[in-house]
């Protein structure tokens, strides 16, 4: 494989999950399905704008799946799909890979 081959591969799954917010929408989505409401509780500092528009983002690339029901006020939940869940060993292993270089990373 060649050293383009990888960075395509990188490239295309940093356009997928890149931004400040898509990486911990999806560590939140993990924990299970959440309504809209509670993931911007849980990630408090986003502004209900740009959590809109991650949640849309990550649904239109597949990651993601927005259930709508049928009530007033609406009630709308927030699931990782299939190729979501497929993520988790990613953000894992840049979990551990943070608490091993805890020490030397400069932030």
């Amino acid at each position: 494989m060649s050293g383009k081959e990888v960075d395509c591969q990188v490239e295309l799954t940093l356009k997928l999950i890149g931004g400040r917010w898509k990486v911990l929408i999806i560590q939140q989505l993990l924990q299970g399905t959440k309504r809209f409401n509670a993931l911007q509780r849980s990630l408090s500092t986003i502004s209900h704008k740009s959590l809109t528009q991650q949640l849309r983002e990550l649904e239109r690339d597949g990651l993601v799946s927005r259930k709508v029901y049928p009530q007033v006020p609406p009630k709308v939940e927030y699931r990782l799909t299939e190729l979501g869940k497929s993520l988790a060993p990613i953000l894992y292993a840049m979990h551990d890979w943070a608490n091993e270089h805890k020490g030397k990373i400069r932030s």
